[in-house]
């Protein structure tokens, strides 16, 4: 089984990216509760800095280097077991 990851990202309101995944499925995420320590500090006092948000390796990334954990977002922690349920699977947007 393949691990899904993030394929696009656009930014919406607020601290919000909608997520497109491998497989296809588009999911919005509030990140404002995942920008915490020093290398976040700009990404959240500059909505401009939160806008350059982009992929990168199947995951977000800004440019001064901090990126996000592709489970977190697209599970909310580790992604399943293969025959388990995720405790937050993904809701498609749409």
């Amino acid at each position: 089984m393949a691990l899904l990851r993030i394929r696009e990202v656009k930014v919406l309101e607020g601290f919000k990216l909608r997520l497109t995944l491998t497989d296809g499925s588009v999911i919005e995420r509030d990140v404002s509760h995942l920008l915490v320590g020093p290398v976040f500090e700009p990404i959240r006092k500059d909505p401009s800095v939160f806008a350059r948000v982009r992929v990168e390796g199947g995951t977000v990334v800004w440019p001064n280097g901090a990126d996000l954990c592709p489970d977190v977002l697209i599970w909310g922690g580790p992604p399943p077991e293969e025959g388990r349920q995720p405790a937050h699977p993904p809701q498609a947007v749409g």
